[in-house]
């Protein structure tokens, strides 16, 4: 592989952007990264740097197309092109749809899937001319939907959608397209997660002790980013509940609601 490649990954400074970061500065790509803390994001690349990787951290509100812009400008500038695009800064919630305020509805979308957008728009000249790869980091909530997390759910079809879209409409002119739809994860989002009001939950109601790593998830990404593998479900759990549910969705909407019903304060009441 060319060495000095150059990545952008959104939401860069945790989870499993983070990892990302890591993994490419391992196989010589200059890094860029985005993210809305700037202590972290200046941690991350110090971090980076001090391991002997050019790095560059960007602070950028993922829902702002000027931050977009801003961003891909600035990477151009400073390491003259750009081979690879990841798309991972996003929120999650868990709250009633019947509870839950709209402007943490859009928020959510904003974020998530115009976020996505945004990035990728500013992005594609570049990814153009040098025939690179944009990679989306999905969820399995992108093939089925949730109670409780409506308007995650719904950001993360969206992603499906769009890529699966875009994906076509570049199916002959070199640029790459992976959608990697990861399960639970080790990483910081439920304790993010937004609740009805827009307040942080803080807590995450699952074990995250018991979940595939950021690191694993990062690695997956990586070796279909080479293969140029179109996109994935992770975990043989959620490749599962993708298969039924496209042949028994009434049983799935039963099952996935009596499970989630026995999380943690969950906002379902279990039958």
């Amino acid at each position: 592989m060319p060495k000095n490649q150059t990545v952008i990954i959104t939401g860069g400074t945790s989870g499993i952007g983070k990892a990302c970061a890591e993994l490419y500065a391992s196989k010589s790509y200059n890094i860029v990264i985005t993210g809305r803390n700037k202590e972290r994001l200046d941690t991350e690349v110090q971090s980076l740097k001090n391991s002997g990787h050019q790095a560059l951290g960007i602070q950028a509100d993922a829902a702002s197309e000027m931050g977009a812009q801003k961003v891909v400008e600035q990477t151009i500038e400073v390491f003259g092109g750009l081979d690879v695009l990841i798309c991972n800064a996003g929120v999650s919630m868990r709250a009633m749809f019947e509870d839950l305020d709209l402007k943490v509805f859009k928020e959510v979308m904003d974020i998530n899937f115009m976020g996505t957008v945004n990035y990728v728009k500013y992005a594609l000249p570049h990814l153009l001319a040098s025939k690179g790869t944009i990679i989306g980091i999905s969820s399995i909530n992108g093939h089925r939907g949730t109670p409780a997390r409506t308007a995650y759910s719904s950001s993360k079809f969206a992603m499906e959608g769009f890529f699966e879209a875009l994906r076509t409409e570049l199916l002959y002119r070199g640029v790459h397209v992976l959608v990697a739809s990861p399960g639970y994860t080790g990483t910081n989002i439920r304790n993010a997660a937004l609740t009805a009001d827009g307040k942080i939950q803080g807590e995450s109601p699952k074990d995250e002790t018991k979940m595939m790593t950021a690191e694993e998830v990062a690695l997956r990404i990586y070796k279909g980013h080479q293969k140029k593998t179109r996109g994935f479900i992770l975990t043989p759990l959620c490749w599962w509940l993708n298969f039924l549910n496209h042949f028994v969705p009434r049983l799935m909407d039963k099952i996935v609601y009596n499970v989630l019903a026995k999380e943690a304060d969950s906002p379902l009441k279990s039958n």
